[in-house]
């Protein structure tokens, strides 16, 4: 399975690949993986304020974040709340708008060399656990988005969710496919393709929801719970199944 991207586009600039390469040494290799900045500075920065901040529970802990992590982020709007545990990565490319929830053992990883990172809009929800990952890709959610516990977002090109959408609990998208075709070469090896995401506004995503590179799903659509979509799915649809395939129209 191949994308429109390259095939293995920096596909072999794993994290395990670029940590294992020895460049620039040990805390060069965590500036890059982990920090995104090679200045001491935001180092010692960011190192301060996730030792100090980033496990204080309670009402002083909000306090505080609301005070420390505008300092690494690229943009943090007014009423941010960052919880308990709440991990950052590349954090100068992360941008939250007005009155966001971060809520606690989230990961907002920005990691990529010429990527615009993960942008979060006005009003969203990010919830307990949930893993917003970029990989050389961006994540972008609209306004009043709600992501529930234990989503797992990982993009490797382009990911969209509109505004309004509520995706439930332990959801997955994949904006990625590792390329298999060499059945000699092993899969790690063999990079990946990515074609990206894109969920309208106003949609509803059920429990456990798994979305698979290059899908669409148009406005007002509903999914299921449990289904697998690997097609795209029309506006103001309910679909539903493994794979997913549309059962009726809302209001129907």
């Amino acid at each position: 399975m191949t994308g429109d991207n390259e095939p293995g586009r920096q596909g072999r600039m794993l994290i395990q690949n670029e940590y294992a390469s020895g460049r620039g040494g040990v805390l060069r290799r965590y500036q890059n993986l982990v920090v995104g900045d090679d200045s001491l500075l935001f180092l010692i920065l960011f190192e301060l304020t996730t030792l100090l901040f980033t496990r204080i529970p309670g009402a002083l802990g909000i306090a505080l974040r609301k005070v420390f992590y505008p300092l690494l982020l690229g943009h943090v709007g007014r009423g941010a709340v960052f919880g308990v545990d709440v991990f950052l990565r590349h954090p100068k490319k992360i941008r939250i708008g007005d009155g966001a929830i971060i809520d606690d053992g989230a990961l907002l990883d920005a990691k990529g060399s010429a990527n615009r990172g993960i942008t979060i809009g006005d009003g969203c929800y990010i919830g307990r656990g949930t893993v917003l990952s970029c990989k050389e890709g961006d994540i972008e959610l609209g306004d009043h988005a709600n992501l529930s516990t234990y989503c797992n977002i990982s993009s490797n090109s382009r990911v969209v969710i509109g505004p309004k959408t509520l995706i439930g609990p332990h959801c997955s998208l994949f904006a990625t496919t590792h390329n298999f075709d060499d059945p000699v070469t092993p899969i790690l090896e063999q990079g990946w393709s990515s074609k990206g995401i894109t969920i309208g506004a106003d949609c509803w995503l059920g429990h456990a929801v798994t979305v698979t590179d290059g899908v669409s799903i148009g406005n007002g659509a509903v999914v299921g719970a449990g289904a697998v979509v690997t097609q795209d799915v029309p506006p103001g649809v309910v679909a539903a199944g493994v794979p997913a395939r549309t059962i009726k129209k809302r209001g129907e």
